[in-house]
């Protein structure tokens, strides 16, 4: 596993701040996107997620220390592309509780595909341990009906994958009824993660909506599906 902190992004839809990324090795089988509608596997991003997987990328410890040298108060993200630290589905609980302690004073955000539900005992008491201690961990969701099942563990926030076609602001909720908000920065253009911040909210009642996009966006959308309800 290697590791890297681009201390200000370039992204328009991040905005200038901090955001890391973790090499693919990180990823867990367990995510169905892998080669099938990632946004992260292609464009100018991908080039960066290849080279921080070879000589770009650093430590674990470089990375902990990058984080803990920001200001107080910092707004940044983790894994623009990659996930939890530990091999696979698996989460490191040793390693992720380092990077909780190097969060704090910050607002540091994040997002993980690895299995958390079921058997995976493991992976579910270390989310919840790093939302509980102040590092957000949002749940990613394939669909409206696994984000409920997500939200029903009651461990963290959530968030979703939702069909392309879904703009701006479409009034959505899950089939449980939970209200579903559709990511400012993906149909408004003054807004970016630097001014939005919803994703950093740990205790947030909403669910953040993403609709695929990308070069594959088409085959991330089918993941999505049934089309949401209004």
């Amino acid at each position: 596993m290697k590791f890297y902190l681009t201390l200000k992004s370039k992204n328009k839809k991040t905005g200038p701040i901090p955001v890391s990324t973790s090499s693919a090795d990180t990823c867990p089988p367990a995510c169905p996107l892998q080669g099938s509608g990632c946004y992260a596997e292609h464009g100018p991003l991908s080039m960066h997620w290849r080279n921080v997987a070879g000589d770009l990328g650093g430590t674990w410890q470089g990375l902990l220390s990058a984080v803990r040298a920001l200001p107080s108060d910092q707004l940044w993200r983790h894994n623009q592309a990659g996930d939890l630290p530990g091999d696979g589905d698996y989460i490191d609980p040793h390693m992720l509780a380092e990077l909780v302690e190097a969060n704090k004073g910050k607002r540091g955000w994040t997002y993980t595909h690895k299995p958390v539900d079921g058997a995976n005992v493991g992976n579910n008491c270390s989310v919840q341990s790093a939302n509980y201690h102040g590092f957000t961990v949002n749940l990613s969701a394939n669909n409206l009906e696994h984000a409920d099942r997500l939200a029903d563990l009651e461990i963290g926030p959530v968030v979703t994958l939702l069909p392309q076609e879904v703009h701006g602001r479409t009034n959505l909720h899950t089939p449980a009824g939970r209200r579903v908000v559709v990511c400012p920065a993906t149909h408004m253009a003054d807004v970016s993660c630097a001014t939005c911040a919803l994703c950093q909210v740990r205790d947030r009642k909403v669910i953040v909506g993403f609709p695929a996009h990308g070069a594959t966006a088409r085959k991330a959308s089918l993941l999505a599906t049934p089309t949401p309800r209004s």
